[in-house]
């Protein structure tokens, strides 16, 4: 299984603004807007954390998932949640080429952390012989920072803020999140059972 980014949340959506005030830094001078892309990378860094932490999406983007066979015929989990939409399911044989499998032949079921793919009748249509399988989809809480709930919000910006604050502290990365971090996104990890499996 492979899980493939196909788009990148814009600077313009990241809080580097709020961050700022979170970190009490000084308005007003010459120099103001020099440490935005600084404060804009440790924004991404803690949000691939708290993203790979929990399995939640935190800003809408599209994904490629490449499977070499369903998980099961019966349903198909995705691994990031919550998903908006699935895009398309292409069938790509031996020879690599394409064909579509019709939305007619499957369905989405949403769900907060296990969202899965799953045929409308029967099972899911049959991975080619030494082929795969592509879903193209979408996730994500919302295109803006404002539609991430807030305590996932609020442990990005005290992640964010531990990096920055420590970026010269080498090795201090090993230790682990924050515990406030930790307690914020706790409610939000998805427990797996049976070894990852689809329920």
């Amino acid at each position: 299984m492979m899980l493939i980014e196909q788009t990148a949340v814009p600077d313009g959506v990241l809080p580097v603004a709020r961050l700022k005030e979170h970190l009490r830094l000084g308005s007003g001078f010459g120099e103001e807007g020099l440490q935005d892309g600084l404060l804009a990378s440790f924004l991404r860094a803690a949000m691939t954390t708290i993203e790979g932490r929990t399995g939640k999406v935190l800003l809408a983007r599209r994904y490629l998932l490449v499977l070499d066979d369903w998980r099961t015929d019966e349903a198909q989990a995705l691994p990031v949640a919550p998903v908006a939409e699935v895009v398309s399911v292409v069938r790509v044989d031996g020879q690599d080429r394409a064909a579509p499998v019709s939305p007619s032949l499957w369905r989405l079921v949403r769900d907060l952390h296990r969202p899965k793919l799953m045929p409308r009748v029967g099972l899911l249509p049959a991975v080619p012989e030494g082929g795969r399988v592509e879903v193209l989809f979408d996730a994500g809480f919302g295109e803006s920072w404002a539609e991430v709930p807030p305590d996932l919000a609020q442990a990005v910006m005290l992640l964010a803020a531990d990096y920055y604050e420590n970026r010269y502290e080498p090795g201090l990365s090993a230790a682990g999140l924050p515990r406030q971090v930790a307690g914020l996104i706790e409610r939000w990890r998805t427990v797996r059972l049976l070894g990852g499996g689809v329920a």
